[in-house]
């Protein structure tokens, strides 16, 4: 028996997580919900997708001759689990909606951690989402941070983690977003945000974030600064670093930028040149004793789709196991065999 899966939102995260439903074994793609007919919904038409709408909106996509299915609330009739892909603090207002349908939810990370009862990360805590009726997908940053701090964990315990974020300031279709030129500080005041986040996840760890928003559209940048409670070799690293699921260790001597790597993502077949790994430069990790540093690239569009996927499977207990499901997930995504 498939899950049957909607998608509210069909936006940069939601047509991927979309597409990315189609590809499961034990999930069922019922429709998509599309508030207005533009570029994206003629995407969602050549692709075959089952479109839904508002019902004030209908005749709007009638008019530009779009066939609709039905409405949102004709599509939570016919699914088990909405992925809300709504833009940020919109998620919550559908919240009473999927409630009222008794539908399980999942988020994503530009809502209140409130809006959900766990705020999610596949590798972290998977346990603690079986079976909860909404939960929260947390944002592309706090996934990467989450996914590097699990793997270092992996050599003992943290101490505390430092760490510094060169976000990208808009992503390739966000026409009307800056800067074009400048850095910017995000916020003025530290810490940035994305700590507090990962403390939703890991309650206890000592963590303080700075950003910037840097011109770009292509990728963030991270480097952390980790102290441990032991000392560590270089290669104990390395192996923690390549030995987790998604992560992928590159040569910084071959690809040396965030541009070359969304390009040869391209190049080697991936849909959208997307990349769902952390991708850590190995030649950056630096290690003394107790410290670690390194810096890795986080493509904010695609890396939080394998959690969705996942999510959706802790939530309807498709898999009780995090491995089981995330070995499912990669293998569908062809994560960690591009390269």
């Amino acid at each position: 028996m498939k899950v049957r899966v909607g998608v509210n939102g069909y936006g940069t995260i939601g047509k991927r997580v979309a597409w990315a439903v189609t590809l499961q074994p034990d999930m069922e793609l019922v429709g998509i919900v599309k508030t207005k007919p533009n570029w994206e919904t003629l995407s969602a038409v050549k692709r075959g997708l089952r479109i839904y709408t508002l019902k004030e909106n209908m005749r709007e996509f009638h008019a530009r001759g779009i066939e609709i299915h039905g409405t949102i609330e004709d599509l939570l009739n016919s699914v088990d689990v909405m992925v809300d892909a709504t833009p940020g603090d919109v998620g919550a207002t559908y919240k009473k909606l999927y409630e009222s349908f008794s539908r399980k939810a999942v988020f994503q990370g530009g809502e209140e951690p409130e809006v959900a009862e766990v705020s999610f990360n596949a590798l972290v805590n998977y346990g603690e989402a079986l079976g909860k009726n909404y939960v929260r997908v947390v944002s592309c940053n706090t996934t990467g941070l989450l996914r590097i701090i699990h793997a270092i964990s992996r050599l003992g315990r943290i101490k505390r983690v430092r760490g510094f974020i060169a976000r990208r300031a808009a992503d390739l279709k966000e026409i009307k977003k800056g800067p074009i030129e400048g850095i910017i500080l995000d916020p003025s005041k530290p810490p940035s945000h994305h700590a507090l986040d990962v403390n939703t996840v890991i309650k206890d760890l000592d963590i303080i974030t700075y950003a910037v928003v840097v011109p770009t559209t292509l990728a963030h940048v991270h480097t952390l600064q980790f102290m441990l409670e032991r000392a560590v070799s270089h290669d104990e690293v390395l192996d923690a670093l390549a030995n987790t699921p998604r992560i992928l260790l590159v040569d910084g001597g071959l690809l040396k930028s965030t541009a070359e790597l969304r390009e040869l993502a391209r190049d080697l077949g991936r849909p959208q040149g997307d990349i769902y790994e952390n991708v850590v430069w190995s030649d950056s990790v630096l290690v003394r004793g107790d410290e670690v540093m390194l810096t890795y690239a986080v493509h904010q569009e695609a890396i939080v789709v394998p959690e969705n996927i996942d999510a959706i499977r802790a939530i309807t207990r498709l898999k009780e196991r995090a491995e089981d499901s995330i070995k499912i997930t990669d293998e569908t995504l062809g994560i960690k065999r591009w390269l």
